[in-house]
């Protein structure tokens, strides 16, 4: 059991003890290509700074860009409260980097000094919410206080929307894409709400993607989920502004997070397979790099009969199925070495900047090609605005000042332009 050397509660059925076989991997913490700015620790003494150590709650642990922000964090001298979901922590290769980074915690390296000490890891289920009120409770009962919660699960759900209509199986995907997503983190913000609360100081970063801006054929379903958690959060912020805890969207590229967690494909119906003949799609991209392992490779889906259960149904028993045409495949990406810091560094020195900020971003964009992409979406979306504007105030019954602002594209002065300011 990893955890700090005080008094610790006795052991529950939330703990986790390791036993792991170490590799013989070094690992290094590449230096971020953009500064990292340090909040001033005199600002507000209440508030944990990049100048003090941090206690991170994470809600899901196991995926590349977890452990290597953990990874950081521990060098950091950051505490960490590493939240493992069940289905999770027992499949074997999902769980091995991070029952490789156990056993660093637990080594005599100089450079690992004091780090099981500072990470405790928990079982938890987001999907209920007595799990998730006992990991907060837990994580306070260790470590005194929670100044970061990171949301952090992103299961993916590949299908369109009518070959997710097809049957009862491939519904239960729908459901189960909202639950992944959107509920369970949601849980994991309502149990930790009355400690933040009580603290009178906190940080909630929500890690999605850009696909809470920009649509993606294919992936509709994660879309909707990602979406919905978003605005969430837009309604969150105003919430609990006044309790001084803040609200961060952290949104990088839609396939760091897609090609480090469970992709699960809905059976491919022919209609849908022609068009994709030209131009690839996100079906065929993702498939593209599942192939490249042997473990992960998908057979061509040619048939919409045999479809298998969904692996949150009662009748599900393997998240990994054998392979047959037509049926529901789920795959943890196995990308090839080094690729999986190459794919998820930016993201994990951004979320570690930005944890626990005096002043964070209500939503922050991480690397060029994401922010180029939003951009283009905003942007398309003002264009048509002001396109249809006449059509918008064509319905308006009295005759206001905020007319003319609209037509002249000029920013409303009574239009909120963010989370009321939060009392410290």
């Amino acid at each position: 059991m990893l955890g700090p050397q005080r008094p610790t509660p006795t052991r529950g059925a939330h703990d986790m003890a390791f036993t792991v076989t170490p590799r013989h991997n070094s690992h290094s913490i590449p230096n971020p290509s953009f500064p990292i700015i340090m909040a001033d620790a005199d600002s507000n003494p209440s508030t944990a700074t990049h100048n003090s150590p941090r206690t991170w709650l994470l809600t899901s642990a196991l995926s590349p860009l977890s452990v290597r922000l953990i990874r950081l964090l521990l060098s950091h001298g950051d505490y960490v409260v590493a939240c493992l979901p069940p289905y999770e922590i027992d499949h074997e290769d999902r769980s091995a980097e991070f029952r490789e980074l156990v056993n660093e915690c637990k080594s005599s390296r100089k450079d690992r000094e004091g780090w099981k000490d500072r990470i405790r890891g928990i079982r938890c289920d987001g999907a209920a919410m007595g799990s998730c009120g006992a990991a907060v409770a837990e994580a306070v009962q260790v470590f005194g206080r929670i100044d970061i919660l990171l949301c952090c699960k992103s299961d993916a759900v590949v299908g369109t929307v009518e070959e997710l209509s097809t049957t009862p199986f491939t519904q239960n995907l729908v459901r189960d894409q909202f639950e992944s997503v959107f509920f369970s983190q949601v849980n994991f913000i309502r149990a930790a709400l009355p400690q933040l609360r009580s603290q009178h100081t906190g940080h909630i970063i929500v890690l999605t993607s850009t696909g809470g801006h920009i649509g993606t054929p294919g992936m509709s379903i994660y879309t909707a989920a990602t979406w919905a958690l978003e605005g969430f959060c837009d309604s969150l912020a105003y919430e609990i502004a006044p309790f001084n805890i803040k609200v961060t969207v952290v949104q990088p590229n839609k396939e760091i997070l897609s090609l480090t967690n469970r992709l699960t494909f809905a059976p491919q119906m022919p209609a849908y397979d022609q068009y994709s003949e030209t131009a690839p799609s996100i079906r065929d991209i993702l498939a593209n790099v599942l192939n490249t392992h042997p473990d992960t490779a998908l057979p061509y889906p040619t048939s919409p009969a045999d479809y298998g259960p969904s692996p949150m149904s009662p009748a599900s028993t393997s998240l990994e199925p054998d392979a047959a045409p037509g049926e529901i495949l789920h795959r943890y990406p196995k990308l090839p070495p080094g690729a999986a810091d190459k794919l998820v560094m930016e993201t994990v020195h951004a979320l570690s900047a930005i944890g626990g900020h005096e002043n964070p971003p209500a939503r922050h964009i991480v690397g060029h090609e994401a922010a180029v992409a939003v951009k283009e979406k905003l942007k398309t979306v003002t264009e048509e605005l002001e396109d249809f504007v006449e059509a918008s105030l064509s319905v308006d019954t009295f005759e206001s000042e905020l007319q003319a602002e609209a037509r002249e594209r000029k920013p409303s002065e009574q239009s909120p332009q963010g989370p009321p300011s939060s009392v410290g």
